[in-house]
């Protein structure tokens, strides 16, 4: 594809907004909808610096994109996240809801709802507000892609993460329930769940837990961030309209699912 013209990219025409871009998944999405032709507006919360590297890393493939600062989690700075999106790139065709916070692993009596509350705030709040902002363009022009990012300790009952895993599932029943609601406008929702996916997040995470993690993985290999963003982007295409409602696991064939 290296020596397609932009227009003849299969979302050479549409907007993008991925939150949590400024590193790790979400910035692996973005640079892939980049690729494909898509303007991208790429988000961030607290690190300017680490944000101003990674959109000069999306720049570099030539790709066309912004960086915007906002708290995905409160009314006013996903307002201001989609008013800025759609004075400097347009209205928003793509939606890519993948900001997280802290994910730390607890038994239940470690845990206080003040934590839970986040969990929910990132997971099921952030994408209904984000989903109710850019929502009327989609239903107006019949067209649309929403894509959830979830994760498979949902699918893999894992301990010690009840928050998290609470979280992610309720995300993924609102996935569902909006597939239904969006599909009369043309308008696909799905959910991406990947496994371990090793990023900067990972770093300091110990040795042995890696190991017994890569020798259960059925392909016999770390998935990678591209491998998140290629399953993203696939659900964001034209040609994928009939698709919705859906989770995709992307772990190399861990999951029961």
């Amino acid at each position: 594809m290296a020596d397609s013209s932009l227009s003849s990219l299969p979302l050479s025409d549409k907007v993008a907004l991925v939150t949590g871009s400024s590193t790790g998944l979400g910035l692996a999405i973005a640079k892939e909808l980049g690729r494909r032709g898509a303007k991208v507006a790429l988000n961030y919360a607290h690190n300017q610096v680490r944000a101003e590297r990674a959109l000069n890393e999306f720049q570099a493939t030539g790709s066309t994109g912004i960086m915007i600062p906002a708290d995905v989690c409160s009314p006013e700075g996903v307002a201001d996240l989609v008013s800025a999106t759609e004075a400097q790139l347009g209205p928003v065709d793509i939606l890519i809801p993948n900001a997280t916070g802290p994910q730390p692993q607890r038994p239940i009596e470690d845990y206080d709802w003040a934590f839970y509350q986040e969990m929910v705030d990132f997971f099921i709040k952030s994408p209904f507000l984000l989903t109710q902002a850019t929502i009327a363009y989609m239903k107006a022009q019949k067209w649309g892609r929403i894509v959830n990012i979830g994760s498979e300790v949902y699918e893999v009952a894992h301990p010690n993460f009840s928050a998290y895993v609470a979280a992610k599932g309720g995300q993924k029943g609102w996935t569902h329930s909006m597939a239904t609601e969006l599909a009369p406008f043309g308008i696909t929702v799905n959910m991406v769940s990947p496994g371990w996916i090793p990023t900067e997040r990972h770093a300091d995470d110990p040795q042995e837990a890696k190991d017994a993690y890569l020798a259960g993985i059925p392909a016999g290999r770390w998935g990678t961030p591209e491998d998140v963003a290629d399953a993203v982007a696939n659900l964001c295409t034209p040609q994928s309209a009939f698709i919705t409602g859906q989770t995709i696991c992307v772990n190399g064939g861990r999951s029961p699912l």
